[in-house]
């Protein structure tokens, strides 16, 4: 189902993008085939077709990595990201290649094109892909949490050390199996056959992580699962470099903002603009963090407490800047000195990082990688305010330590943009 789904996702935008050809064309040429189109002798529209095409695939591409470890869905985003991708690579071409090109041609072309994805996605949000399976596990908690996703339908579930289905499955449907208990005989054999069968089998661990992009913590074992993958993991080793390069780049654009914001909070409540606190990093260690402050002064009067969503010790504008994430400007300092990366956990306060770690299994873990200004726990869960809560989030920041890649940085970074830009999808 996944595959067919991403084909059909391809096969769509290729729609798209070949009705934004022909109605550009049509718009500018005066006839839906650009290949028609009366140029002057020597010109030719088809390398701008291809670069466009080229785009596409590109787009695509970029998008079904970001997509690698969890359930693809029809997103807007995505839609937009690879129009985006295709317009900037097909510029890029043009000014390479030096081809003949049609600004309203292009523009046309990519605006409808956008229009189509846009629609074809909302099309087929109303009907989500779902995939079937079969559960063969006693581990209600994960069994609750998968019945949640929107991708999967599970249809039954089946005691390891109990009896089989009595019938064989439907070649449709997956069979999800447990692989830490002890199955049955009868249960041991009925996996394995219905493996040489043709039946799609996989992994419990697998499957969870997929559909709700978190990390069973009962499925671990020893820790060794997450430092095993990030030892061997080779983005950790230029993830520093591409860290530093961003936001150097892009240094000019934060220094003016983070001027307006000083302003505004230091005009709407007596205090520095800028708040320091302590916080635990990479491997443990402690440093630094900077942040523009958002509540008002002597906050915690009581000592230590957990920040909330909707917390009455917010300012004005401390509100509006937790909701859009930019009170976390300064942290890009943090960044350039190597306390933080762009991507990553969120780093905790000592006190409550040594708590944590007394009471919640393997959350010692989070620290094998540099904590990050934004983080998969903060697009997907948001704030903790109580322990449960971090238990939670902690499955989330420990799947992103054992799967942690470009792609899924480019993915979170994205999911945090559009955050800043829309303020929709703030946690």
């Amino acid at each position: 189902m996944r595959g067919r789904f991403l084909l059909q996702t391809l096969i769509g935008d290729a729609v798209a993008l070949s009705v934004g050809l022909a109605a550009g064309s049509l718009l500018v040429f005066g006839t839906p085939l650009p290949w028609l189109a009366g140029l002057n002798r020597g010109d030719s529209i088809w390398p701008l077709v291809g670069l466009l095409t080229a785009g596409l695939l590109l787009g695509s591409y970029m998008s079904l990595r970001m997509w690698l470890q969890t359930t693809p869905r029809a997103s807007y985003g995505r839609a937009m990201a690879i129009v985006g991708i295709a317009g900037a690579f097909t510029a890029v071409g043009l000014v390479i290649s030096r081809e003949y090109f049609s600004r309203p041609f292009l523009g046309f072309t990519l605006a409808t094109w956008l229009l189509g994805a846009l629609a074809i996605r909302g099309v087929r949000r109303r009907r989500p892909w779902v995939e079937r399976a079969v559960l063969v596990t006693g581990e209600k908690g994960l069994v609750d949490d998968l019945r949640l996703s929107q991708h999967l339908d599970v249809e039954s579930v089946f005691d390891p050390a109990g009896d089989p289905p009595g019938s064989p499955l439907d070649l449709d449907t997956t069979l999800v199996v447990d692989l830490r208990p002890v199955m049955s005989e009868g249960m041991a054999q009925f996996v394995a056959s219905s493996n040489l069968a043709g039946q799609a089998l996989r992994s419990l661990t697998s499957v969870y992580e997929e559909h709700t992009g978190r990390l069973p913590l009962v499925h671990l074992a020893e820790g060794w699962e997450l430092s095993a993958p990030v030892s061997r993991n080779q983005y950790a080793d230029f993830k520093r470099t591409i860290d530093f390069t961003l936001t150097v780049l892009t240094a000019p654009l934060w220094i003016i903002l983070g001027g307006i914001i000083w302003l505004a909070v230091k005009l709407d409540s007596r205090g520095p603009a800028i708040y320091t606190q302590e916080r635990v990093g990479h491997d443990g260690g402690t440093f630094t963090l900077y942040k523009f402050r958002t509540m008002v002064l002597d906050a915690e009067p009581n000592g230590p407490q957990f920040a909330a969503a909707r917390d009455d010790r917010l300012t004005r504008v401390g509100r509006y800047l937790r909701r859009i994430r930019l009170d976390e400007i300064p942290q890009l300092w943090n960044v350039l000195k190597g306390d933080l990366s762009l991507v990553g956990p969120r780093p905790e306060r000592p006190v409550w990082t040594e708590q944590f770690e007394d009471t919640i299994p393997f959350y010692g873990y989070r620290h094998l990688i540099r904590p990050g200004v934004t983080g998969w726990a903060q697009i997907n869960y948001g704030y903790a305010d109580d322990e449960a809560d971090t238990v939670e989030k902690l499955t989330f920041d420990l799947y992103y330590v054992k799967h942690m890649s470009l792609w899924l940085d480019l993915r979170i970074l994205g999911s945090s943009m559009w955050t800043v830009l829309s303020g929709f999808g703030a946690r």
